[in-house]
């Protein structure tokens, strides 16, 4: 493996289901010990969890990894608030758009990238259920376009 190739750990497909991604920043992720051993295993889970901006400062909520399995009592609490790492510049051009635009912050992706534990965020608005229907529908008709052109060749 390349050292600035990265590894996914843990995508949150169903943010891409329930929000229209705008914009995506790379944050870095402040852990303990026992939290990056266990996301190395990929013990976690972002399906309910999301970002808000506070005191200039982007923290990551509802965000489940699971106890280190060898772990004694150093192990850390399973869904604890915890600070993500941005430029200043990104921070305040985060939260200009959440205050003016509405977007939501929304946790996209964990990975590893040398050596260290990165999430991905982006700007996102909430879909209508309506939007929802047209993105299914959308995939539904490539599919069978791609499935007629495999029939075909």
């Amino acid at each position: 493996m390349d050292k600035n190739e990265k590894k996914v750990i843990s995508s949150n497909r169903k943010a891409f289901h329930d929000f229209i991604i705008f914009d995506k920043f790379e944050a870095g992720i402040v852990l303990t010990g026992t939290e990056i051993k266990s996301i190395r295993k990929g013990a976690i889970n972002l399906k309910d969890s999301f970002c808000k901006v506070s005191n200039n400062e982007i923290f990551l909520y509802n965000c489940h990894i699971s106890p280190f399995e060898q772990g004694n009592r150093f192990n850390h609490e399973a869904e604890r608030t915890r600070k993500l790492l941005l430029t200043k510049k990104e921070i305040l051009k985060i939260q200009n758009k959440v205050k003016q635009d509405g977007y939501t912050i929304v946790p996209l992706e964990v990975y590893i990238q040398r050596g260290f534990a990165k999430i991905l965020i982006g700007l996102a608005k909430g879909k209508k259920l309506h939007d929802k229907r047209d993105a299914i529908a959308q995939k539904d008709r490539q599919r069978e376009v791609d499935r007629a052109l495999k029939q075909r060749y």
